[in-house]
């Protein structure tokens, strides 16, 4: 009996030991595969947290951010010693003992959040803290803690504890947008950490606990209550003696805080579109959105440009630009000072003719920064501010006339084009200088067809005009018919052309460095020859005599030389003034974002009177 009642047990047993022996197996499977996906996801080659980046004008000041929030990088050999102490003393006294995480720190959390309805006190080591910055959200769940400690296990695995404190310092959050050690000590005390006091120190450790209520702009008395609360651990745990602590408590602490001002959101909003399509061109952006044809392949392609640009961004570099901080004001200045007009916008920029840097912006009346930038991204048809580029200039380079030459300026059409002039007058045979003076449609037409339409384009292909479209090859294109237009920018740009007869695109950019001052980004743009001598001087001729006594003429200024170009679109629901003096190139659009008739201002001259301020 005994004998069968063992062995029917065993036959029992079995199935429940193969039972147990099967999941244990799944179980064990599961969690190695868990690790696994872990130990891939935890890249420490990656720790490094992203770092400000600054834009600096022409004489290496810092103007603007390139990216939000203060996030500077500290290697370990600059985060001094005491630094370190305070900070591990404060946030995670047994960091050098656990395996990243303290057990006993998370059983008094579980025990404290049991008597409250949601989590109140998490036990985070420095390891899980970090962990949770690099890898994972600030949800407060149980869920996300568990995981956490997986990760911050995993962490120990793979980094010292001195590497782990290090990184710890540079992506920790010190409140008001100022993340890393090396960003607060410049934030809240303008210094380099080698700079500050002890004291200064444990008022920066005692932020991250509570980054809100230890801010120390707001809450500058807890600040420092929590402060001299971390000296009396230091005194407890015998890493100063009484004596040094009661000095350091007694130590004023001044805040000298860094203004995170940006001086000239215009500039500086171009500024990163500019990064943009410089990375675009020196890594293959470029020219794998020309080759694409499929509109999804080019979407894609675009957000890995932007993906990347951010990325750049994101890491800490100093672009140094061309921006004149006394012409940038001017420049701004006139456009706020000369349109008074509800609805009314406009955009001016400034080109230094030597250099063929943007000196310049202006993206529209009291811009803000990351609004419409009209300078570069408003696309409006150009009038007669064209012709110079389309009709004069390829038809001078092509037949070199004096400029006396006869054209007809009476009304005439060709294949269904009738243009007409202003007010429809009709001035019979007159001279090019004329004809050009008065900004004359019928002769301008006439000249452009007598080039042909296509050699007349080809011209502008050596500008960067991005939105002029096949379809636009038309007579009408010589009175600035076009399907779309061209920005600001783009039509200002091209206007250096009559500098000396070349095309360099014009760039804010001078080069962009890292903090050791290697250069990562630089253009390589090309002089471009456009115009022969003669037509240059011809061209220049034209330009000064409109300045002087054409539609110009109330834009005009007493330089060494001064030549303008005006235009305005059908119903006046845009105003252009283009033109250079001996030192720049400079050019006005005004208009309503959404077109409008502009006639009751016509008299005032808006976009003259900006252009004459902008260039004086």
């Amino acid at each position: 009996m005994r004998m069968t009642i063992g062995f029917t047990g065993v036959l029992l047993l079995v199935p429940l030991c193969i039972f147990l022996w099967v999941e244990m197996d799944k179980e064990m499977k599961t969690q190695a595969a868990f690790q696994q996906a872990v130990s891939e996801k935890v890249d420490v080659d990656q720790i490094q947290s992203n770092e400000t980046s600054f834009l600096l004008d022409k004489d290496g000041n810092r103007f603007a951010q390139g990216s939000s929030g203060v996030r500077l990088y500290a290697t370990d050999e600059e985060i001094p010693q005491f630094l370190k102490d305070v900070t591990v003393y404060s946030e995670d006294q047994n960091f050098y003992d656990h395996i990243g995480f303290d057990a006993g720190a998370i059983i008094r959390a579980v025990v404290k959040n049991l008597v409250f309805t949601h989590i109140q006190q998490g036990g985070s080591t420095i390891t899980q803290q970090l962990a949770r910055n690099l890898y994972l959200t600030q949800d407060k769940t149980y869920n996300r803690k568990m995981t956490e400690l997986f990760y911050a296990n995993e962490l120990e695995k793979k980094l010292s504890k001195d590497e782990i404190l290090s990184a710890y310092l540079n992506i920790i959050y010190y409140s008001n947008g100022v993340y890393g050690i090396k960003g607060a000590s410049m934030y809240y005390f303008d210094k380099d950490l080698h700079e500050l006091s002890k004291a200064e120190m444990a008022f920066l450790a005692a932020i991250p606990n509570n980054p809100s209520k230890y801010d120390p702009i707001n809450n500058f008395d807890q600040a420092k209550v929590r402060q001299e609360r971390l000296l009396d651990v230091m005194v407890l745990e015998e890493m100063m003696d009484r004596e040094e602590a009661e000095a350091l408590k007694a130590e004023p602490i001044t805040l000298q805080q860094y203004e995170n001002t940006d001086l000239y959101p215009d500039y500086a909003v171009y500024v990163e579109y500019e990064l943009k399509q410089l990375i675009a061109e020196q890594e293959g952006f470029k020219d794998r959105l020309n080759r694409a044809e499929k509109s999804s392949v080019r979407e894609q392609i675009s957000q890995e440009l932007s993906q990347r640009t951010n990325e750049v961004l994101g890491s800490g570099i100093m672009i140094h630009t061309a921006l004149d901080p006394a012409l940038q004001q001017k420049t701004v200045a006139a456009v706020n000072e000369n349109l008074p007009y509800k609805g009314v916008e406009g955009a001016a920029v400034l080109i230094n003719n030597v250099s063929r840097e943007i000196v310049g912006i202006a993206g529209g009346k009291n811009y803000q920064k990351y609004n419409f930038n009209r300078a570069y991204q408003a696309v409006r048809q150009p009038g007669s501010a064209i012709k110079p580029l389309i009709v004069y200039g390829p038809y001078i380079d092509t037949f070199q006339p004096f400029l006396s030459q006869m054209v007809n300026a009476n009304s005439f059409c060709i294949d269904n084009y009738c243009p007409e002039n202003y007010g429809g007058v009709e001035y019979g045979d007159v001279s090019l200088s004329r004809a050009f003076l008065l900004s004359l449609n019928t002769p301008a037409a006439r000249l452009m067809n007598e080039t042909g339409i296509d050699l007349s384009f080809n011209y502008l292909n050596a500008f960067d005009f991005d939105s002029v479209q096949p379809g636009d090859r038309t007579l009408a294109a010589a009175s600035g018919g076009f399907t779309y237009g061209m920005s600001p920018l783009e039509l200002t740009d091209a206007y250096t052309s009559f500098i000396d007869g070349s095309y360099t695109p014009a760039h804010a950019i001078r080069m962009v460095t890292d903090t050791a001052g290697n250069v990562l980004y630089e253009w390589e743009d090309k002089k471009i020859p456009v115009w022969s001598a003669q037509t240059t001087s011809k061209m220049r001729e034209l330009l000064n005599t409109a300045a002087v006594s054409g539609t110009g003429s109330p834009a005009y200024l007493n330089k060494p030389y001064i030549g303008i170009k005006t235009g305005t679109t059908n119903e006046w629901a845009d105003y252009w003034t283009v033109g250079l003096t001996d030192q720049y190139t400079g050019g006005v659009w005004v208009g309503y974002d959404l077109p409008e008739n502009m006639r009751s201002i016509e008299t005032d001259r808006p976009a003259h009177m900006i252009w004459k301020d902008m260039i004086r």
